[in-house]
């Protein structure tokens, strides 16, 4: 069983909060919207908008309010994100199968029939 790095999408989420915060009438800067989430390091929005992470489920509320954003726009970012990453993995899952029916060795005719 071979392990596999999953790849997760957050290309939705991404375009929403970039969206947002750019057309946002505050004009908040990425560092300046991460403080007021409430993040120290400035960084976490940049890291969001470039499709690194996603938001943290305790912190989708407070950036749904900040940001103006409904809870349904939210909510459908994550779902379509949610879906390419299940799509993803999924996809790889049968990818891997086919591989591994592909490897095994067929039994030959004399084998079958000692089995029977």
């Amino acid at each position: 069983f071979l392990e596999r790095e999953i790849m997760r999408s957050f290309e939705s989420i991404a375009k929403l909060i970039k969206g947002r915060r750019i057309n946002h009438p505050a004009n908040y800067s990425q560092s300046d919207l991460s403080k007021e989430l409430g993040y120290k390091n400035g960084q976490f929005i940049s890291n969001v908008e470039r499709g690194l992470c996603s938001i943290p489920l305790k912190m989708l509320t407070k950036v749904c309010e900040v940001l103006d954003i409904s809870h349904e726009d939210m909510k459908e970012a994550l779902m379509a994100d949610y879906e390419k990453t299940l799509n993803s993995y999924l996809e790889g899952s049968k990818k891997e199968e086919t591989v591994s029916e592909k490897t095994k060795k067929p039994f030959s005719s004399i084998e079958s029939m000692e089995s029977v």
